[in-house]
């Protein structure tokens, strides 16, 4: 989750779809065309030791989601970056990409389209919208495992990503489609020879922006930390630091996210997460809005084939610096869902959520309760 104060949300005109569309199908083919789909292979005449791998994937995730609220535009609550059409089937993310790698170079470009694209990239010019991913990295050492990568990147904040089979739940968290999804920028990173540590250091273009806010000439910083001593723990800290507002009236915001990822046993996994944030009141002060989210989530694993998870999360943003609603007491919303996941082959899982929320004020349609059912089948290539 994300555009300036709110995340933007602007429908793409007609006469551009036929444009993006040939325009992701060209370079799909060109890539296609000029690698094949897998291929490994020496480079005799530089070091015959050093692999270079290029691999094409792919991702898929249809689904079908219906909210109780029945809203008449088919568009679920504003918060909702994510599986965000009601009572129609459509298409959540769908991607293609290739991925390059060798021992001193990486490099990741990715295309996509779903609603996920739609809701996320709104406010980005162009065939950016279809950018899921477009990075290139260099190996800085040859004994350390530090690397330098620039581009768009996955966020480094939070345990959920869009992809939706690698998450345990089948729809995103209120603090995960509320903060970045995507980053635009430069990263710094070192990795233990044990893989128990990780650190990053980031410059960004701002809050999950490719495109800079008019205006905006200060660059935005972050920060991760990933510690996991063994395979049952994971604990990880990321920040970001800087200021989503022209700089004529620069309201610097300020953010953390901690969780941490528990397996006590083969068969059973637990999640924590908190996200804080504050941002200036106005430019220069030193008075700060905050808003705050505490999620758990427990997952059981019956079996290799099945999986259950459920949620609690809730998100307070009194002063609607994220999510901005036309009421006195702000957002405050207590949320809750119990999922299934049957993963029918190694590749494809069928899943399926019900969820509900609780709020301080009437948000949805007049009432301060709402309900949704969720169905969706991922399928990776």
């Amino acid at each position: 989750m994300r555009h300036g104060i709110n995340k933007a949300f602007n429908s793409e005109s007609k006469h551009c779809v036929c444009f993006k569309l040939s325009f992701m199908h060209r370079i799909a083919f060109i890539i296609l065309l000029i690698t094949g789909f897998n291929f490994h292979y020496s480079n005799a005449q530089t070091d015959t030791s050093s692999i270079k791998h290029l691999e094409i994937t792919g991702y898929l995730e249809p689904y079908y989601s219906y909210d109780f609220s029945n809203p008449d535009n088919h568009y679920k609550p504003t918060f909702t970056y994510a599986y965000n059409r009601h009572n129609e089937v459509n298409l959540n993310l769908g991607f293609i990409k290739a991925s390059y790698t060798s021992s001193k170079i990486r490099a990741n470009l990715a295309l996509m389209t779903g609603t996920y694209a739609n809701a996320n990239l709104g406010a980005e010019p162009g065939v950016l919208k279809n950018i899921y991913e477009a990075n290139g990295g260099i190996r800085l050492s040859a004994s350390k495992n530090i690397w330098v990568d620039a581009g768009i990147m996955p966020s480094h904040i939070g345990f959920e990503s869009a992809v939706g089979k690698d998450c345990w739940n089948l729809t995103r968290s209120i603090l995960a489609d509320n903060s970045p999804y995507f980053e635009s920028g430069v990263k710094i990173t070192y990795t233990s020879e044990n893989n128990n540590l990780l650190l990053s250091a980031l410059i960004m273009n701002g809050w999950q922006r490719i495109h800079r806010v008019d205006g905006n000439q200060t660059p935005s910083f972050g920060h991760q930390i990933v510690y996991k001593p063994n395979a049952r723990l994971t604990l990880n800290s990321s920040s970001f630091i800087g200021s989503d507002t022209p700089d004529s009236v620069r309201l610097m915001r300020y953010f953390h996210n901690f969780y941490g990822l528990f397996q006590p046993t083969d068969k059973f996994g637990i999640t924590a997460g908190f996200d804080i944030g504050a941002q200036q009141k106005q430019k220069g002060s030193s008075d700060l809005n905050i808003w705050y989210s505490p999620v758990l989530i427990l997952r059981l694993s019956p079996s290799e084939k099945i999986k259950i998870a459920g949620r609690l999360e809730y998100y307070s943003d009194e002063n609607g610096v994220i999510i901005a609603l036309d009421n006195s007491q702000g957002f405050k919303t207590f949320s809750y869902s119990i999922n299934l996941d049957l993963n029918i082959t190694p590749n494809a899982m069928w899943r399926i959520e019900g969820r509900g929320f609780q709020s301080e004020d009437n948000i949805f349609s007049g009432k301060n309760y709402n309900y949704q059912v969720t169905s969706s089948l991922a399928i990776s290539f």
